[in-house]
């Protein structure tokens, strides 16, 4: 009997136990939210889904990040084929998530990482991928190995409109292998083939050991590998060589552009619909093709709405192209072409000289010259252009000039002249600007060089001289505007004597309201 009733016991603890467990799993699986199969993880349940799951790979994104919604999409499409595999995908949104983020050291977008083992602070990165297909084929990749990529038949992959690379390899199990298997894995979005046919080495004239990246059925380039050959060094030949040797700046090209392992970039902002654009496109690509590896060659269409970004973070104007500005990605540093003249040996001297160390940077304002105010022409730069003109005490007249423009150049005697006429006239200063050595946070109008008038007001006017130039015409010109300036100078002046007037007023009913109340 009481055998029986300790089995009894025994039998009512079990399935309270299960029962127990049983709704801890499924407490758990409320915890660990999914939306079309990809876990929406948080602080809470995240240590419980290393657990859960052996392979944990997690992207860490901001809503509001257009690459961020990408990245979500390949997610999607990826977890609806990786259902019952050993692989869960999950998303950490790190405006929410700002502790986990830190503790992760997952606050650098995009961020995705292969989380094995429940291992939580070892991850894998994961490329940044382009379709489903990039985290089926990186997946894939990183648990395989190069015999994967052995092909006999070469005939379709040479034929593809995409880039195929290829390794031909006297040796299988040689170390180049490896290094050609391990740039593979981290480009998933690109097709990879290793073979040993004879035929096809010799039908490019090449020899063993040899990476060639086809299109077409065209060889496009061709790597020999060495001993010292790194993953990285194959890596960047690979990406830079993907790519033609001009791209267009658009949405779809940005992350390519952006993610380039070239860090140096030049930049042509020209107009596409203008008459010279064919021969300044044809010029920067012939330039472009002697400095690849080194430098990365991008135009940007002036004439494009949405290039306005682009042309805002680099202060650049419509008006004012065609130009070329070189960039480094690393300390962001510009250099402009000094050159109106855009042809071939031009484009390549400048960009020599940049990797020389020779070019000079674009500044947001040169050194204040010493006695820039002391001569009959101010010479002005970028910190002390707005002070001055924007006097309302002073008309001010400025020549803004491309120092490598023989249009602006031609223009300096003919404002030597204007400074010397108007030198008695203590009431009007005469300047010039370099516009392509400083920044001007100012709606300019037209072509270089501009010569523009600011009138003595408090209000912040700007008016570009649109006549003849000829002194005559110039002084002309300033005394017209100058009247017209005197007539607003005197409502100004009427306006800010209300404006101070009421100040006093109100501030004198204060004052009095306070004297009441005591």
């Amino acid at each position: 009997m009481r055998r029986l009733l300790l089995l009894g016991v025994t039998a009512l603890c079990l399935c309270v136990f299960v029962a127990a467990d049983t709704q801890a799993d499924r407490q758990a699986d409320k915890s660990s939210p999914e939306k079309d199969g990809v876990l929406q993880l948080k602080k809470g349940n995240f240590n419980r889904a290393l657990r859960k799951h052996k392979q944990l790979l997690v992207h860490f994104y901001a809503p509001l990040s257009g690459e961020g919604h990408r990245i979500a999409a390949a997610f999607d499409g990826a977890a609806a084929e990786l259902q019952g595999s050993e692989v869960k995908l999950a998303v950490v949104d790190v405006t929410k998530e700002k502790d986990l983020a830190k503790e992760l050291n997952a606050t650098g977008l995009p961020s995705i990482r292969l989380y094995l083992s429940g291992d939580k602070y070892h991850p894998v990165d994961c490329p940044v991928p382009q379709s489903p297909a990039s985290i089926l084929t990186w997946l894939k990749r990183r648990a395989g190995s190069a015999d994967d990529l052995i092909i006999k038949d070469l005939s379709q992959s040479e034929a593809s409109e995409e880039l195929t690379v290829v390794g031909f390899f006297k040796e299988l199990d040689h170390e180049y292998v490896r290094v050609f298997y391990a740039a593979a894995t981290d480009l998933p979005d690109v097709s990879f083939a290793v073979t040993q046919d004879n035929e096809v080495i010799n039908k490019y004239g090449l020899t063993h050991d040899v990476v060639l990246l086809l299109r077409k059925s065209k060889l496009i380039q061709a790597y020999k590998m060495m001993p010292q050959t790194s993953k990285e060094e194959l890596i960047i030949f690979i990406t830079v060589y993907q790519m033609d040797p001009v791209t267009e700046y658009t949405g779809k090209t940005a992350t390519q552009i952006l993610t380039s392992p070239v860090l140096n970039h030049a930049l042509l902002f020209v107009n596409e619909s203008s008459a010279d654009f064919k021969e300044i496109y044809s010029a920067f690509e012939n330039a472009a093709k002697a400095f690849r590896l080194k430098i990365l060659f991008v135009w940007v269409n002036v004439d494009e709405p949405r290039n306005g970004r682009l042309m805002e973070y680099f202060r650049v104007r419509d008006f004012e192209a065609p130009l070329i500005r070189l960039v480094n990605l690393t300390n962001h540093v510009t250099y402009h072409m000094p050159s109106d003249t855009l042809d071939v040996v031009t484009i390549k001297k400048f960009c020599q000289s940049y990797l020389d160390g020779k070019a000079k940077p674009k500044m947001q304002s040169e050194p204040i010259p010493e006695g820039w105010d002391t001569k009959p022409v101010k010479e002005l730069v970028g910190m002390t252009l707005e002070k001055v003109v924007f006097n309302p005490n002073k008309t001010v007249f400025v020549m803004f000039y491309l120092p490598y423009s023989q249009e602006s150049r031609a223009l300096f005697p003919l404002w030597e002249e204007l400074a010397e006429a108007l030198k008695e006239r203590e009431d009007v200063v005469v300047a010039r600007i370099d516009a392509s050595a400083n920044d001007i946070n100012m709606s300019m109008q037209g072509t270089y060089p501009s010569l523009c008038l600011f009138p003595a007001l408090y209000a912040e006017r700007m008016l570009v001289y649109p006549g003849k130039r000829k002194l005559k015409d110039l002084i002309k010109f300033l005394d017209k505007e100058m009247e017209k300036a005197k007539k607003d100078r005197v409502k100004e002046d009427e306006d800010r004597r209300k404006y101070i007037e009421a100040i006093k007023a109100e501030e004198a009913k204060k004052a009095n309201k306070s004297k009441d109340e005591l």
